[in-house]
């Protein structure tokens, strides 16, 4: 192939990019918008779903719904083409409601870390900004690879991950939290449930003993003072970043890790 030939093709196929990248995309999930406006592409973004209080680069954007409620009409009128979708963030019939519409869609549901990285750098693609998706995903996982070898531990203390006290809702094993909490050097008490966020009895983690039970706030761990025979060390870990699959969420790890830390 000649030179000029060469530079030809290179040209048509980065045409061809750029022209498949998509022009108007809806998130529905607040961690995917977080990823957009990592990228660098909120300029794309014509409608998210709400779950919280938002960004400042999309507060005056048009919302299609919160967690759960997708508002459909919404949506289809502000003609996106290329949905970014959490599985869970919609309810399984307008999921499949949305599949028989054919608009093209990313599924992201990372179960690691690993994978979110990975998931970074294809939405990079995606949007049409591929360079700077390899760029985060790289950051993502030099970072990654400090915090595990900063807290590896021989012996993974046991942490009951506390989402919410009345009831009692925890993380199961498949949950990118559990994954999280492995990098710290410790261990998910309830990694052998199979539920995103499981309920959890009062007596079953009393039976399970966790080394440390950690929650969002003071107030959530106050139930705890009637039970002194579980024998844990109780931390707050006000930062909900690590429950955000995003790239914000490695120095939300950081902070989650260094808390974990054994105490002095």
């Amino acid at each position: 192939m000649s030179l000029m030939r060469a530079v030809v093709v290179c040209l048509v196929l980065l045409t061809a990019c750029q022209a498949s990248a998509a022009q108007r995309v809806i998130s529905l999930a607040p961690s995917l918008t977080e990823i957009v406006i990592e990228l660098g592409a909120a300029d794309l973004l014509v409608g998210v779903q709400d779950g919280g209080e938002r960004p400042p680069a999309v507060t005056a954007l048009p919302s299609v719904g919160r967690y759960g409620e997708l508002e459909m009409e919404r949506l289809l009128s502000l003609r996106p083409d290329l949905l970014l979708l959490w599985p869970g963030s919609v309810s399984a019939a307008q999921r499949d409601q949305l599949q028989r519409l054919s608009i093209p869609t990313f599924i992201a549901e990372p179960h690691t870390l690993d994978q979110l990285a990975d998931q970074i750098e294809q939405m990079g693609e995606r949007l049409g900004r591929a360079e700077r998706g390899r760029q985060v995903a790289t950051a993502f996982r030099q970072r990654l690879a400090e915090l595990r070898t900063r807290y590896h531990r021989e012996m993974p203390v046991s942490v009951f991950y506390q989402v919410w006290d009345q009831p009692l809702y925890t993380v199961g094993g498949g949950q990118i939290i559990s994954d999280a909490l492995k990098v710290c050097g410790a261990k998910n008490a309830f990694d052998d449930l199979s539920q995103p966020a499981p309920q959890v009895s009062l007596e079953a983690v009393l039976q399970r003993a966790p080394e440390v039970v950690v929650a969002g706030s003071t107030s959530q761990l106050a139930m705890w003072k009637a039970w002194p025979s579980l024998k844990a060390r109780f931390v707050v870990v006000p930062d909900k970043g690590i429950e955000r699959p995003s790239g914000q969420m490695i120095e939300a790890l950081a902070t989650l890790c260094e808390t974990l830390s054994p105490a002095p």
